[in-house]
């Protein structure tokens, strides 16, 4: 630290006797110029083709320095169009699978939807869902609801006696 102190106060005792040796003259005033000579600030140029610049509409209310402005909705852009898809059946005139194979296949999925009681028309998955668990749930409140009504009313009667006791 001190090796960098020495050094900086060496630098500024070089400078110092060239600085002295030297004194600075001072500038000459600068000579006033003639009216005809000056030169003139260009003007700012008015081009008609630029569009002037829209006025600030009304503020529907103000608040101190703040002005509420009245916010335009954008229109809704129009829905973007996709191309139709293309179907295999379109690109292909011959089917892939044979009259015969198509027939079976049909027939087992049509067995298939009958043993597994798919829901009739107009009715919904959640009405089959329901059809299935009311059993279900039927069985758990037979089991379960005689215990937790009998421990909801001795809560209750415990309740109450306390409220008269105290």
């Amino acid at each position: 630290m001190e090796e960098i102190l020495a050094s900086i106060r060496r630098i500024i005792s070089e400078d110092e006797p060239a600085a002295e040796a030297a004194p600075l003259a001072p500038e000459p005033a600068p000579e006033p110029m003639a009216a005809e000579a000056m030169p003139v600030e260009a003007e700012e140029v008015l081009e008609l083709t630029d569009p002037l610049p829209e006025p600030e509409p009304e503020p529907v209310e103000t608040h101190g320095d703040l002005e509420v402005h009245e916010i335009e909705p954008e229109p809704e852009p129009e829905p973007v169009r996709r191309p139709e898809p293309v179907m295999a059946a379109d690109l292909y005139d011959e089917p892939l699978v044979s009259d015969p194979t198509a027939d079976q296949t049909a027939s087992s999925f049509g067995h298939l939807a009958r043993s597994i009681a798919m829901p009739k028309a107009g009715r919904t998955l959640e009405d089959v869902v329901g059809e299935m668990l009311r059993p279900l749930l039927k069985a758990w409140l037979d089991e379960h609801l005689p215990t937790i009504v009998q421990a909801k009313v001795e809560e209750e009667v415990e309740r109450i006696a306390r409220r008269r006791v105290g």
